[in-house]
């Protein structure tokens, strides 16, 4: 079959799911929480408003009835968690990063800077990535455009000139709306939300120099990169 050719100019990852395998380590951070608090916290809770969301949006959604000092309890709960969690990369994926010398790649993350410090020294991508997005740096998280929006005009290009890789519905909502080329990782399922297509991880992706550079996600999509 022949391949779909879009143009990117830059490639930019979520972090948790994407960069690297956390999801089970923050399901198990957001259940144990719970139950200090006397909160359940659902399957549905888990995708709705755990996975790809910041953790204010989770803390008021689920913890909102609480006192502000133990909802503030719950927040430095969760972060030492995360913070002192072992991870595994997302297979391929620093490869991927690290062959893409002549691609800007930036990180759009719910996730908080300390956070992403670490994961970025684990996979030894810190000279790699020409910006990031965090949390704090916009008033509206995902689902909102607004932190591909700022990813976008950081690197001063369109958002339609960005590739974007992401692992949950919030997170891939979040760069359809702001018009980014995203393609989900993990479950096929996550096509219906509005991503190119699904990949289970980046052993298969291939960054071609013959020529023009381009990324190869499988047999149908090719992205010709303009290297600006």
């Amino acid at each position: 079959m022949s391949k779909a050719i879009t143009k990117i100019s830059a490639v930019l990852f979520d972090m948790d799911g994407v960069l690297i395998d956390s999801n089970s380590v923050i399901e198990k951070a957001w259940i144990e929480a719970g139950k200090l608090y006397g909160v359940t916290v659902t399957d549905n809770d888990i995708s709705e408003h755990i996975h790809g969301q910041p953790g204010p949006h989770t803390i008021k959604t689920l913890f909102g009835h609480l006192s502000l000092e133990d909802q503030q309890r719950v927040q430095a709960y969760i972060m030492h968690a995360e913070n002192t969690a072992d991870y595994d990369p997302i297979p391929s994926v620093s490869q991927l990063i690290l062959a893409a010398i002549n691609i800007r790649v930036g990180i759009v993350t719910s996730g908080w800077r300390e956070k992403i410090d670490r994961i970025m020294e684990l996979l030894n991508i810190q000279n790699c990535i020409s910006v990031i997005v965090e949390r704090n740096d916009v008033a509206r998280g995902k689902p909102f455009p607004d932190p591909y929006l700022l990813g976008a005009k950081r690197l001063m290009l369109s958002p339609s000139e960005t590739l974007v890789f992401e692992d949950s519905i919030s997170s891939i909502t979040s760069a359809i709306k702001a018009s980014a080329y995203c393609i989900a990782i993990g479950d096929t399922e996550l096509i219906q939300y509005g991503a190119q297509t699904a990949i289970a991880d980046f052993s298969k992706v291939k960054i071609l120099s013959d020529g023009d550079y381009a990324i190869l996600l499988d047999d149908e999509h090719k992205l010709l990169l303009n290297n600006k």
